[in-house]
């Protein structure tokens, strides 16, 4: 017997990428920094003592929320620490969306393709799902608020720079989509540490608009996917609402210790996304100079597609796996001709680069 709600027992989880157990395979896809955390957050583990973990940690991360509002220009009532990205959008669901099945309003709004496990956790929540296809381009159609205010969508979720594509949306764009849509706005900027520029305008000083969220992480910028730490910045009356369905304790005493250390680290910060910039720069050069098709990224990652006269992208995949070179192949419309790649070490770079021309 089935004791598990309908949506539940019918829902297809989310689908990471593949996680091998050998360290020595190239593994250039789940976007993360292959380069190691600054020395600093190490330093910040260590540190924290016995007697830190016998006790609860600060439930709502209040030195993180400091550093946070001081590197950002916000004020500390801006932000909200989350157990990785993933949790704020939850949260986001939980306060903003109704659990109204697959009728009726109350629900997310979407670009399409986009990061999967949007609808997974929309389908939890029992929430309707809107998805507005993106432009050929990967930008976002004209229109787009208005066909979610008119489903009833109470939240959008729009991933700038975006995945898979490495497309940065313009904050002029961004500004437009918040000042029509009837909802909350979240901006998920999980890669913005490789991109050109950042929404920060949106929610800051005079030019605050109170119905956008923005998502930020340390798992890409500051290599610590490991860590699980993310936070969420906005318009102090969405953070307050957030606030009120958050996990009591939901970031650890690590964790935080770790998150403010990788925040004072800018130096170091900016540095291995600069590297990263620069090896995608070229990892895309050498992948139009072997005719394959490159969609310009300000991630660190790139979706490129094969040259129609050789294997397909799924073929490339398989072949690439087993020579322990690991890229993302999604089987999915508009993406099934296509590879997308994470941005690794100059090494790494070389050997998925040496890979691919022996196929050429």
């Amino acid at each position: 017997m089935a004791y598990e709600r309908e949506n539940i027992h019918s829902l297809s989880p989310y689908v990471p990428g593949e996680q091998p157990v050998d360290m020595k395979v190239v593994k250039l896809n789940t976007n993360e920094n292959p380069y190691p955390p600054a020395p600093g957050v190490l330093k910040a583990i260590a540190s924290v003592g016995a007697d830190a973990l016998r006790r609860y940690p600060s439930p709502t991360a209040d030195g993180f929320r400091l550093a946070a509002a001081d590197l950002h220009d916000l004020d500390p009532d801006q932000v909200i620490a989350t157990n990785g990205g993933d949790e704020l959008l939850r949260l986001a669901l939980t306060v903003f969306c109704d659990p109204t099945g697959n009728s009726g309003a109350g629900g997310i709004g979407e670009t399409w393709p986009t990061y999967s496990l949007y609808d997974v956790l929309a389908r939890i929540h029992d929430t309707p799902i809107i998805r507005v296809p993106l432009e050929e381009d990967w930008s976002i159609p004209q229109g787009f608020a208005g066909r979610l205010n008119d489903a009833g969508c109470r939240l959008a979720l729009v991933v700038s720079p975006h995945a898979p594509s490495g497309r940065y949306e313009s904050c002029e764009r961004l500004r437009q989509i918040a000042a029509e849509f009837n909802g909350v706005l979240l901006v998920d900027e999980a890669y913005v540490d490789f991109a050109r520029l950042d929404a920060l305008e949106l929610i800051r000083g005079d030019g605050t608009m109170d119905n956008v969220l923005l998502l930020r992480t340390l798992s890409k910028g500051y290599s610590l996917a490991g860590l699980r730490f993310g936070y969420g910045l906005g318009h102090r009356n969405l953070i307050e609402a957030l606030d009120k369905a958050r996990d009591s304790y939901n970031t650890d005493a690590l964790s935080q210790a770790a998150a403010v250390a990788a925040l004072s680290a800018q130096d170091q910060a900016r540095a291995s996304c600069g590297r990263v910039v620069d090896e995608r720069r070229r990892v895309g050069d050498e992948l139009a100079r072997l005719s394959w098709w490159v969609w310009p990224s300000d991630s660190n990652f790139i979706l490129a597609k094969p040259p129609e006269s050789g294997p397909n992208a799924r073929d490339i995949y398989e072949s690439l796996k087993r020579e322990g070179v690991f890229v993302r192949y999604f089987d999915q419309d508009r993406l099934r001709d296509k590879l997308r790649i994470t941005i690794g070490t100059p090494e790494q770079n070389d050997a998925l680069l040496r890979a691919l021309t022996a196929r050429a």
